[in-house]
């Protein structure tokens, strides 16, 4: 959202699509957002590691909220190109199909052991939702157990951590981004659709698989709340999460549109111009044949 505000996002899309064009200048260009987003990987590993202590499933919510906040504007972006029955089919079989593979699975997919293959995964994992518009790696690493994890690697700047993770993120990145910039431009609201309903699968997933677990007695013993402080910090932190990103994307598609509307005047000129242009010429013929 960040990066459309800034007015980087599609120059990152560019860069990403074929590396080898215009390789030093925008490596020049980009350095400063890549500081910028290593200082905040790094603070933020800080505060994750914190919040996932003792109160793991309340902020849980807070990261589902972030995520659910951005469905109305996600919605409308697959729609922007148009929108048919089959699309909805579309979103509602992913979300379905996402949802049910996550909550089979349950304990036996939780809590992944940590190892630098685990780390690659993850790191390729946070790949495709550089490259892939509106995908949510969190709530994948949630489920997994593997999101506060790294978190801590990368506050203690452990080498088996935070190389694994870049490496998987690169990797990802440089072998998909052609690909996911293909499929988006030929089948842009069928693959917006498919995103969108993994999305909210796996967001209703987490529920039963990861919250409602904190629940139980042994859940509310271990964060020393009673149930009603438990399920009311979670419901707290699940509104704000939700009211947060909204706002970010209700400013994310404001942006947007004063970034598209001097295209449309510049294409509505052009496309006058072109009318005018071709007006004129056949007045100049008629005149030549009278």
């Amino acid at each position: 959202m960040l990066a459309v505000i800034f007015n980087i996002y599609d120059e990152i899309i560019r860069f990403l699509a074929d590396v080898r064009k215009n390789f030093v200048a925008n490596v020049k260009y980009f350095i400063p957002p890549g500081i910028g987003g290593v200082i905040g990987v790094v603070l933020f590993a800080v505060v994750v590691d914190a919040a996932f202590g003792k109160y793991a499933a309340q902020f849980t919510c807070l990261f589902i909220g972030f995520v659910i906040g951005t469905f109305p504007s996600l919605y409308r972006k697959a729609g922007v190109q148009g929108r048919r029955s089959s699309h909805g089919v579309i979103m509602v079989a992913s979300a379905i199909l996402i949802a049910a593979v996550m909550v089979v699975g349950g304990q036996s997919l939780l809590q992944i052991p940590p190892s630098i293959p685990v780390w690659f995964g993850s790191g390729a994992l946070i790949g495709l939702g550089v490259i892939v518009p509106g995908m949510s790696p969190s709530n994948f690493l949630i489920y997994f157990g593997l999101y506060d994890k790294p978190a801590e690697g990368i506050k203690n700047f452990d080498a088996s951590v935070y190389l694994p993770l870049a490496l998987g993120l690169v990797v990802c990145v440089l072998a998909f981004a052609k690909a996911a910039n293909w499929a988006f431009n030929n089948y842009y609201a069928g693959m917006y659709h498919f995103i969108l309903g993994m999305v909210i699968g796996s967001s209703l997933a987490i529920f039963p698989t990861v919250v409602f677990p904190a629940f139980s007695p042994q859940g509310l013993a271990a964060s020393g709340l009673s149930m009603v402080g438990a399920v009311s910090f979670a419901a707290a932190l699940l509104v704000i999460g939700i009211v947060l990103s909204y706002l970010f994307s209700k400013v994310e598609d404001r942006v947007e549109g004063d970034q598209e509307e001097p295209e449309l005047q510049l294409a509505e000129a052009v496309a006058e111009a072109e009318d005018a242009a071709l007006q004129e010429g056949t007045l100049s013929r008629v005149d030549e044949q009278h």
